[in-house]
């Protein structure tokens, strides 16, 4: 078994949320959030900022931390663990563009619901449920928005 550990964040731009859609040689298919692997030396909300600036195009800033999902994978060698931990961001658009070098073929930001039920992974629908439920107090409040923009990547 081996552990592997990701960073990624559920992007938010006037309520909406960044969505990527991967295809990979049409064995693997859907809609996910953007996430990648922490490289040497990197801190995780700096990972999770590159992952999304290099997925997506899109400048985010990050707003809190999530939490935390694990999933297990297989390869023909062994077992993965893979620890993600997860932030809500802000952007200031709705500009996105897909990196076609790691199979997305499209990006868009959807309403909660909308984005709830595209998303392929059970993980990844808890995380945006946490995540939403961050962002509506933090907005209810008047917090949203208020300059986190210190963390661009």
């Amino acid at each position: 078994m081996v552990k592997a550990t990701s960073c990624g964040g559920v992007v938010i731009f006037r309520g909406k949320i960044l969505l990527l859609y991967k295809n990979y040689k049409n064995r693997y298919e859907g809609w996910v959030l953007p996430k990648g692997t922490v490289e040497e030396g990197e801190e995780y909300h700096e990972t999770a900022l590159r992952e999304v600036k290099e997925e997506t195009s899109s400048v985010a800033h990050i707003v809190k931390y999530v939490g935390k999902s694990q999933y297990t994978f297989n390869t023909p060698k062994e077992t993965v663990v893979k620890d993600v931990h997860w932030y809500l961001m802000n952007t200031d658009s709705y500009f996105s563009k897909p990196q076609k070098e790691e199979y997305f073929r499209d990006s868009g930001f959807y309403k909660f619901h909308e984005a709830y039920h595209l998303l392929k992974f059970s993980n990844e629908k808890q995380i945006l449920e946490q995540a939403y439920a961050e962002y509506v107090e933090l907005k209810k409040n008047r917090l949203w928005n208020t300059g986190w923009k210190n963390d661009s990547y």
